[in-house]
């Protein structure tokens, strides 16, 4: 799908591009100990092979940052090379001048506004990071959080709408003091010599009626690269409904660069779910494609067997399973599009709308289960060995499609 996109400038992290025209890139974050070498990097090549293009680790103390050589040293050796983004708050400026290897082996630098410091210490620490930037020649994202604003801001602002004969309400001086808060510190960065070009602003909330309301407010404003979160999202149904709800209307509108879901993870759960979340999000809009997508019915009381349920599972199983060796072997195989239905009402007509698609009999049909093949009837399965059958034609089609 060719959405209309904000016309942004291109913004290099180690050797991926994010903004202009650019694929939006999905993000992720570790939850190890930045100081355990081993947990962090056994993490960050779990999300890099699900797909996550950048991944951010807290940098909070001085055993979190001198790690940080190792962990990109032995990422590389790996044959990882996702750009790996530092989360500094509160002594970001003393971190990052204490450990100059540390900071040059950092991709990006994540920067807080409301926590670099107080009065005239806000001003110097930040501008001390802004200069770390510029001397390795890193590029920043200002991210500002509602649950960390800027209170000095939002004193004043709160003080100069008292003043006024018709005051605004809370939220709206909220809205306000979030997205002054990004551009006054981007311009600011650039007063100190960081390009345009090296700076990604983010206005989180937790709200997605708000965190909507923000973004769309910024970007009317500026025109630097956006990163998109729906921050605390939560776990769950909750956070992965909250924040397609959040993401899904910004980007509609061409708005945002590169997202997260920054979703709770269950316990023992792979952290790797926000990543593929986030892909999922992207290729349901028709931005991007990342495997091949399954189009199952519901089921209803005219399916009467769930056969067709277990097989949309098992070829969604299968194609995250061969994908990686498909992606090396089959070029655009990511856009391919397959059906599994369960009666006649809707089965063949989305089997042929799909590019290979099976209709299972619902109650009272005839048993046999047509094989639709780029719209037309291919053949018809019968009997125990459907399920293999039609995993074989699904191979042939793609080697015959996309292996040419």
């Amino acid at each position: 799908m060719d959405l209309k996109r904000r016309k942004t400038p291109s913004v290099k992290i180690g050797a991926v591009l994010m903004g202009g025209q650019h694929p939006i890139l999905v993000q992720s974050m570790t939850n190890t100990l930045t100081s355990d070498v081993v947990s962090t990097v056994l993490q960050i090549q779990e999300l890099a092979l699900a797909g996550s293009e950048l991944v951010r680790i807290t940098v909070n103390d001085p055993d979190a940052m001198k790690a940080v050589v190792e962990i990109v040293k032995r990422l590389r050796d790996l044959g990882i090379f996702v750009p790996i983004v530092g989360d500094f708050h509160y002594n970001g400026h003393v971190l990052l001048k204490k450990y100059p290897d540390s900071a040059m082996a950092l991709d990006k630098y994540r920067i807080n506004p409301g926590n670099v410091g107080k009065g005239d210490k806000q001003d110097e620490n930040f501008s001390d990071m802004v200069k770390c930037a510029i001397t390795y020649n890193k590029p920043i994202r200002i991210g500002v959080n509602w649950g960390s604003l800027d209170q000095t801001l939002l004193t004043t602002l709160m003080d100069d709408n008292a003043k006024k004969p018709q005051p605004l309400s809370f939220k709206e001086v909220i809205y306000e003091a979030m997205v002054l808060s990004a551009i006054q510190n981007a311009e600011k960065a650039e007063s100190l010599g960081l390009n345009p070009n090296q700076l990604v602003l983010s206005v989180k909330m937790s709200d997605v009626y708000d965190m909507v309301t923000v973004y769309r407010r910024l970007a009317a404003q500026t025109g630097y690269v956006l990163h998109l979160g729906l921050t605390e999202a939560g776990s769950g149904l909750k956070g992965l409904m909250s924040s397609s709800a959040a993401l899904s209307p910004l980007l509609w509108e061409g708005i945002g660069d590169t997202i997260r879901m920054s979703l709770t993870p269950e316990p023992g759960q792979s952290r790797t779910q926000e990543v593929k979340a986030s892909q999922a999000l992207l290729q349901s809009i028709g931005l991007r494609y990342f495997m091949p997508s399954v189009t199952s019915c519901p089921g209803c009381g005219r399916t009467n067997s769930d056969r067709f349920i277990y097989l949309a599972q098992q070829i969604s199983q299968y194609i995250e399973m061969k994908m990686p060796q498909w992606k090396r072997c089959y070029p655009l195989v990511e856009t391919l599009t397959v059906a599994v239905m369960g009666c006649v009402v809707n089965g063949p007509g989305e089997s042929k709308f799909a590019d290979i698609g099976i209709s299972f009999p619902g109650a009272a049909e005839e048993p046999g289960m047509p094989v639709y093949q780029d719209g037309k009837l291919l053949t018809v399965l019968r009997g125990d060995q459907v399920e293999s059958d039609f995993i074989q034609i699904l191979e042939r089609y793609i080697q015959n499609r996309f292996g040419k």
